[in-house]
């Protein structure tokens, strides 16, 4: 089960499961959208991968299968002036 990570790990954007705009990869790097795609051309920094649409947890099911509430950021180059 995803994690749904709750910020972008670029800008710390709050990100909650009913986010439209979360983007992430195949190992659950998450990102908001503007930084998706201005700052990495949609490609994860991480591994590579592609960053995608994350689908939103229907709310029904966040009682028993509860987002993550852990937040993570990360400075990468093109997100280090934004934690300065």
């Amino acid at each position: 089960m995803l994690a749904l990570k709750p910020n972008c790990e670029c800008c710390d954007k709050d990100l909650p499961p009913s986010a439209t705009d979360a983007r992430m990869c195949t190992f659950e790097c998450t990102f908001c959208a503007e930084c998706a795609e201005t700052r990495f051309g949609n490609t994860c920094p991480n591994c590579g991968g592609n960053l995608v649409e994350r689908p939103i947890r229907p709310e029904r099911h966040l009682l028993r299968n509860p987002a993550s509430t852990k937040r993570f950021t990360k400075a990468h180059t093109e997100c280090a002036h934004l934690h300065a």
